[in-house]
């Protein structure tokens, strides 16, 4: 499978699972990124991605094809949702396939990390409040 997905419907983690697996592999890493209830104080009702879904696209696939070629892996896959996410709702999803475990955990941390630095996506949180912010970049933590 491998690359990089814009979305506006749920994430199916399971699904794109299955499309990296490898009989060469001995291991994969995943990561999620869900809505959580607050941020940096505030309390969270929920949030709203949006992109420049050519240049965020080409942006992640750059880094997932970076990612193939850094590290020891087979395969790897980002998904990242646009639009209104409730809580608990997942809005990032990594997968990474390798035949080995360590290559597997760099590689999934690299593309998470360079996608919410580097890519076109932008974060509306919505404040319990009744407050809206814009938030991006995303800095690593």
């Amino acid at each position: 499978m491998g690359g990089f997905v814009i979305s506006n419907v749920p994430i199916d983690a399971i699904s794109l699972r299955d499309t990296l697996l490898d009989r060469r592999a001995g291991a994969f890493a995943s990561f999620e990124g869900w809505v959580r209830d607050h941020h940096m104080g505030q309390a969270v009702r929920g949030l709203r991605y949006e992109a420049y879904e050519s240049l965020a696209t080409a942006e992640g696939k750059r880094i997932v094809d970076m990612a193939c070629e850094k590290f020891a892996i087979l395969d790897a896959a980002c998904v990242h949702r646009i639009g209104e996410l409730a809580l608990g709702e997942m809005a990032v999803w990594v997968g990474v396939s390798a035949a080995h475990r360590d290559a597997a955990f760099s590689a999934c941390r690299y593309i998470i990390d360079a996608v919410k630095e580097d890519v076109a996506i932008w974060k509306k949180e919505h404040y319990e409040d009744g407050r809206q912010d814009w938030l991006h970049p995303e800095p690593a933590t």
